[in-house]
């Protein structure tokens, strides 16, 4: 009787917890620097050989997909119900965020006086940048806060350069017209397009290009490329496979080196840590588990009726979660995401190659749902009450703001400097978020690339029915 294999799901979430555990081992040894030395490269050269993988298959995976569908009016269909849907979905979470936000609170939990002093501090800057404070109140103009507006004035002008360069990057984009965004996706150089993990946007436009054309093309000319890119596809997809027999030991070695970073030789420095931002991650966290166990498991519920299984879809897509946890990237996860959707949840591969390449680069559901939290969080440190023309304007922002992002790390903060911007206040207190931003970072992407499946599998569905 042949004995039953691990699933590979199952190696992988041992690979993360031994990569928790050894992180704080490290922490309480000493042993940072051989985990920074010894064990985190290896994450690191997984991480490259799936952004390795990723752009050369989103390039031919589309081209594949859009030249099976051999109907432009299908494909506009589809590209019409894609783009509604990750709309749709990122706006559901941004109202979750926000929801959350105001039941809990998290930005109240501070002592009055601190609130106080923060509230000044906002006032100055708002009057040193010309921005009109919505709600009429004045701590600054009390005679009894003069001491605090002494200080608050010392510490407006103190700012990170890691502030300042996220600071520049969304005003860059703000300033860049409204229709940059279209200017953005087509490319000057594809070549120079696949360079540039954060270029996915114009790779994905020159791929819909040749597909249409393929399309249109007579089917004796346009055979030999629809079937090299075909073949191309496969290999890429092989190279997957073959990455991923060695993934729980990578992810071992991503997760060691990410919480060992984070933790340096003092475990107690990264606990207080968590403790003093404790209820702001509390209520990230849960609005992304809400968005993952109940938003999506109706919304599926309700487009598949019996066909969905709600175990059955974590189970399928597990690896890819995993996966997305520990590399905090949608783009360097597409590779393994592709698999799991059209392998495990059976989603067609024309659909699948059309719809998660475009998910991973505009559907940003988790990172949105943090914008909100930390958007209010912060108004509610400073003192500020926000009003509902302002609530509407986050969840604009927010979502709108989520097409251009990259889909890389840390992307999400420039994404709040801007909603931030939009509703006035002051971008520079991202700073506040620093220290716990990565470890929201790996559970929000868990969240964006759920919501890439989720909307491949809804898709796929009405696709089979028309």
């Amino acid at each position: 009787m042949k004995k039953k294999k691990l699933a590979l799901h199952w190696k992988i979430i041992i690979g993360l917890l031994l990569g928790v555990i050894w992180s704080m081992i490290s922490a309480s040894a000493g042993l940072s620097n051989f985990t920074a030395q010894w064990i985190n490269p290896f994450g690191v050269i997984f991480i490259r050989l799936l952004k390795l993988i990723a752009i050369p298959l989103v390039l031919f995976s589309i081209i594949t997909g859009v030249a099976s569908l051999s109907d432009a009016r299908k494909l506009g269909r589809m590209g019409g119900r894609t783009i509604s849907m990750y709309l749709a979905t990122t706006a559901v979470a941004v109202a979750v965020g926000l929801l959350l936000a105001n039941i809990i609170n998290p930005g109240q939990r501070l002592t009055d006086g601190d609130r106080a002093y923060n509230r000044i501090k906002y006032e100055l800057w708002a009057k040193d940048n010309n921005v009109a404070i919505r709600d009429g109140v004045c701590e600054s103009c009390k005679p009894e806060n003069a001491q605090y507006v002494t200080k608050a004035k010392a510490e407006n002008g103190e700012s990170s350069e890691t502030v300042k360069a996220k600071i520049e990057a969304a005003q860059k984009f703000k300033e860049s017209g409204p229709l940059q965004v279209l200017v953005d996706f087509v490319p000057e150089n594809i070549i120079g397009a696949m360079g540039n993990m954060g270029q996915m946007l114009q790779v994905i436009f020159f791929a819909l290009l040749f597909g249409l054309a393929l399309i249109s093309l007579k089917p004796e000319i346009a055979k030999p490329a629809i079937d090299f890119c075909s073949s191309a596809n496969e290999a890429f997809l092989k190279m997957v496979e073959m990455v991923m027999q060695w993934a729980p030991f990578f992810i071992f070695a991503l997760t060691a080196g990410v919480f060992s970073q984070m933790a340096g030789d003092d475990l107690n420095a990264l606990i207080e840590l968590f403790m003093g931002l404790g209820v702001y991650m509390i209520t990230v966290i849960l609005g992304l588990m809400v968005v993952l166990f109940v938003v999506y498991p109706l919304i599926l519920k309700q487009i598949l009726k019996k066909k969905f299984g709600y175990k059955k879809f974590f189970q399928d897509l597990s690896p890819a979660q995993f996966l997305a946890f520990s590399s905090s990237s949608s783009a360097a996860t597409l590779p393994v995401t592709l698999e799991c959707v059209t392998e495990n949840m059976k989603v067609s591969r024309s659909t699948a190659d059309f719809v998660l390449p475009i998910g991973a680069t505009m559907n940003m559901n988790g990172t949105s749902l943090y914008q909100a939290v930390a958007t209010v969080f912060l108004a509610q440190m400073h003192g500020i009450d926000l009003n509902a023309s302002q609530y509407i304007m986050i969840t604009l922002t927010a979502t709108l703001a989520s097409v251009g992002s990259a889909a890389v790390p840390s992307a999400g903060l420039v994404m709040l400097v801007m909603v931030l911007s939009a509703i006035g206040l002051n971008p520079a207190w991202i700073a506040i978020l620093f220290p716990v931003d990565r470890i929201l970072d790996m559970s929000r992407t868990v969240i964006n690339v759920s919501g890439d499946a989720a909307v491949a599998a809804a898709i796929d569905h009405w696709e089979n029915k028309s």
